[in-house]
C-alpha cells in the first residue's frame, strides 16, 4: 500500500511522473524545487527591506523638517 502513489512533474506544459525518473533527475528536481523556495522566500525579504526602508526614509525626512534646508 502506498507504492501505488504517482507524483506528476510538470515541465514545459509536459508532465513526467517523479517516481519514473532516475536519481540525477530526481536530484535536479529536488535542486529546482529548492531555488523556487529560497527565490520566493528572497523576495518576500526584499519587500520587507524596501518597506522598512522607505519607513526610515519618511521617518528621517519628518525630522528634517525641524531644521529646514537649502536647495
Amino acid at each position: 500500500m502506498g507504492k501505488d502513489k504517482k507524483t506528476p512533474i510538470t515541465i514545459d506544459e509536459k508532465e513526467y511522473i517523479f517516481e519514473d525518473m532516475t536519481d540525477e533527475q530526481k536530484q535536479l528536481v529536488n535542486h529546482v524545487t529548492d531555488l523556487d523556495r529560497k527565490v520566493t522566500g528572497s523576495q518576500f525579504n526584499l519587500e520587507q527591506l524596501q518597506f522598512g526602508r522607505q519607513a526610515f526614509v519618511e521617518k528621517l525626512k519628518g525630522s528634517l523638517d525641524s531644521i529646514g534646508g537649502t536647495k
